[in-house]
């Protein structure tokens, strides 16, 4: 039970509605958990369904002495949403998730805070239509509010991370007030007030509404994919792509990773969702084929690759994209590389926001990654060092039942992504048994609270945050997980904090979170 006497929730049942607050203690529980750990179990649950409610709810709370502690979808991993103390508000915006506005002749999209990157793309995909950069692969559940919140990429990674999208942002302080960011067509109108609250993992106010520059959807596309013979190869040509601009998604996995990968996967949903996307676009024959394929290729044809490379090329003719993908074929092969069964870009762009099972191991095994940012430059000193250190602890992670592998992105033209990601024995958490499929998690084995293990991950993650830093690499989802200030230029820091001061002076807005106090 929350030690915060439930009476300080009064004003604010007052202010929107005992309805829509939740104080359940199952569900508060569930509510103070993200993907990797715990918080403070909150007093309550606020489910706002406007954003005078929302307003309303944060300046009651706020008054009472209440933290404020924003939600999106719960797929992230670094305590975005986990409160430090449990006189804290939990605002869950999954019911602000209405599209408000899609403006095809200015080519922008308005929608509540709460609306997930799936259910955007699917108003959108009709009209040929899609955001500047269009989601994370957690899109199913993650929300476009939260996505500007904590930052993100996949999706459009051409273009960079997802708040390079964001045009505007109507965002609620810790006061209530409502502050539009900017101009609802142009970004910045002087400086970058949209900026601010960019990447700001709530630490700065609530989003209660998202405007997003859109681009009309690719007519022709093709797909690569190559095994590359080792890191050094892989770095090497992914970089040059990348510096070509010659996909719009460049992404792949070491060995460890893409072994998890292949033993989860269906073959029947992936040749049907590939199916289906390709009669879309008008080819059924083809279609088929492309199905059948899939079917053929099986599970087995990364099994001897050392490094998988997997690119994703679009635009407006058939012809010019083939010729980025003749471009990529040459760079890939000069760097050693050889063209494989391209199974895995097809199926990820034909289903780009599937159930996301992929948060636990293949066999119910606890997941967590953590990431950094390099420039070309210092890609391969980072995957050393982190390979060092795990050579180093080699023998206790084989002892503890701890696996690392890694995925590998490209972002716009001048910065690369390593994700080292962890698997481990552990028991699941309610975030993990509420968000998978059903029927996935029946068929998981089921493991015993494991803290030794577990103690592991946290200390290798810690010792990866740490390489990072060494190398000045930069993150998403800062929240409470990555070194912001220490990394930041001090008079930069001091603009920021007095920034902190100004809309949130009594540090109730997501305390903690960036490591920004008042």
């Amino acid at each position: 039970e929350s030690v915060v006497s439930v009476e300080v929730l009064d004003p604010v049942a007052r202010a929107v509605g005992p309805e829509n607050l939740v104080t359940d203690a199952a569900e508060r529980r569930f509510y103070s958990q993200d993907v990797y750990s715990r918080g403070a179990e909150v007093v309550a649950i606020f489910r706002p369904t406007d954003k005078d409610m929302l307003a309303r709810g944060i300046a009651a709370a706020t008054s009472a002495g209440l933290a404020v502690i924003p939600r999106g979808g719960g797929m992230s991993y670094t305590g975005g949403y986990l409160a430090p103390t449990s006189a804290a508000l939990l605002v869950d915006t999954a019911a602000m998730n209405r599209i408000l506005e899609i403006n095809e002749e200015d080519m922008t999209a308005t929608v509540e805070a709460g609306c997930t990157w799936a259910k955007l793309h699917a108003a959108l995909k009709p009209r040929g239509l899609r955001a500047k950069v269009w989601g994370t692969l957690s899109g199913i559940n993650a929300t476009v509010g939260g996505g500007m919140s904590q930052n993100g990429i996949f999706w459009g990674a051409r273009n960079g991370t997802v708040v390079n999208a964001a045009v505007s942002f109507e965002v609620v302080l810790a006061d209530g007030a409502i502050v539009s960011t900017g101009s609802q067509f142009f970004r910045p109108y002087g400086p970058d007030v949209t900026g601010i609250f960019a990447a700001d993992c709530g630490a700065l106010g609530i989003k209660a509404t998202v405007t997003l520059k859109l681009v009309r959807e690719s007519q022709a596309f093709a797909y690569g994919s190559f095994a590359m013979p080792d890191a050094d190869a892989f770095f090497g040509a992914m970089s040059a792509i990348a510096r070509e601009g010659l996909a719009s998604e460049s992404f792949g996995f070491d060995p460890y990773l893409q072994a998890q990968r292949m033993k989860r996967d269906s073959l029947s949903k992936d040749a049907k969702a590939l199916v289906n996307m390709m009669k879309a676009q008008g080819s059924a024959w083809k279609a088929l084929k492309e199905g059948a394929k899939v079917v053929m290729a099986g599970r087995s044809f990364l099994d001897d690759v050392p490094f998988s490379l997997h690119l994703i090329c679009e635009g407006r003719h058939q012809a010019a994209v083939d010729a980025d993908l003749a471009a990529i074929d040459e760079i890939a092969r000069r760097f050693g590389g050889k063209a494989i069964e391209n199974t895995i870009p097809k199926i990820m762009r034909a289903n780009p926001f599937p159930p996301v099972n992929s948060m636990v191991g293949p066999a119910g095994e606890r997941w967590v990654p953590v990431h950094g940012f390099l420039p070309h430059s210092r890609m391969i000193e980072g995957w050393n060092r982190i390979q060092a250190l795990f050579s180093d602890n080699g023998a206790e992670m084989d002892r503890l039942g701890v696996g690392a592998g890694a995925l590998l992105a490209a972002v716009d033209t001048s910065t690369c992504l390593i994700e080292p990601v962890f698997f481990w024995p552990d028991a699941l958490d309610d975030i993990h048994c509420r968000s998978l499929e059903p029927d996935h998690l029946a068929k998981l084995k089921r493991f015993p609270e494991n803290a030794e293990s577990r103690a592991l991950v946290q200390r290798l993650r810690r010792a990866i945050v740490d390489i990072f830093k060494g190398l000045d690499a930069t993150h998403l989802q800062v929240a409470r997980t990555y070194p912001l200030a220490e990394t930041t230029d001090p008079r930069a820091w001091e603009i920021l904090r007095a920034i902190k001061r100004n809309v949130d002076p009594r540090n109730l807005m997501n305390p903690g979170s960036l490591g920004l106090a008042p």
